[in-house]
């Protein structure tokens, strides 16, 4: 559960970031971050067109640089777009300054109000500035589809497990992640739809 559920520290720690929904509607959130990539943004929109969902997709703004037929996919089907910064950075490895400049290159590709960070951390002052800027979303689960540890079957345990009303699922649209989401994905949807779940996406 540490892993796959945000701790109360860091919910503390950001407490304008948006971490679930509305605990009384029975909905989930389903996200993707760090695509668009060929090699799994296909399967993801296909797999959600098949069930008549809507997700959002968190981006990095030099994967829609390379691959901007993707990006506009996504768009065309309605679905949700959230800005993951341009290059995938790590909130404590770079200065404030470059961060936040990262974040707006990505968002001249991206045109998202939505933002979250790589790996789900940022310096407060990070936090501070694009939080003018961008509704911050989090996660109240994440499914831990990048990890080589876990099996198709651990992702979908995970969903089941942890998965409670206004819950944000995170998925991930990258290599690590597609081999599991090939069954992990429409496993998971069909478990959620079983348990009568509504499928929402961020306004």
């Amino acid at each position: 559960m540490i892993l796959e559920q945000p701790s109360f520290w860091l919910r503390w720690l950001f407490p304008r970031a948006i971490w679930r929904m509305d605990k009384n509607e029975r909905s989930v959130y389903l996200t993707f971050d760090d695509g668009p990539i060929p090699e799994s943004t296909p399967f993801i929109l296909e797999t959600l067109a098949r069930y008549g969902i809507k997700a959002t997709f968190f981006m990095v703004g030099d994967n829609v640089r390379k691959y901007p037929e993707l990006y506009q996919q996504i768009v065309d089907a309605g679905h949700q777009v959230g800005n993951h910064t341009h290059n995938h950075l790590g909130a404590f490895k770079h200065w404030t300054t470059t961060y936040i400049i990262n974040t707006f290159k990505a968002n001249e590709l991206i045109h998202a109000h939505l933002f979250r960070p790589p790996h789900g951390v940022m310096r407060h002052s990070e936090y501070y500035w694009l939080g003018k800027e961008f509704k911050i979303v989090m996660w109240d689960l994440v499914t831990r589809d990048y990890s080589k540890w876990m099996t198709a079957e651990d992702v979908v345990n995970n969903v089941k497990r942890y998965a409670r009303n206004g819950s944000i699922i995170t998925f991930h649209d990258s290599l690590k992640s597609i081999d599991k989401l090939q069954t992990a994905l429409p496993e998971s949807i069909e478990w959620l739809k079983s348990e009568g779940y509504e499928f929402k996406i961020f306004e």
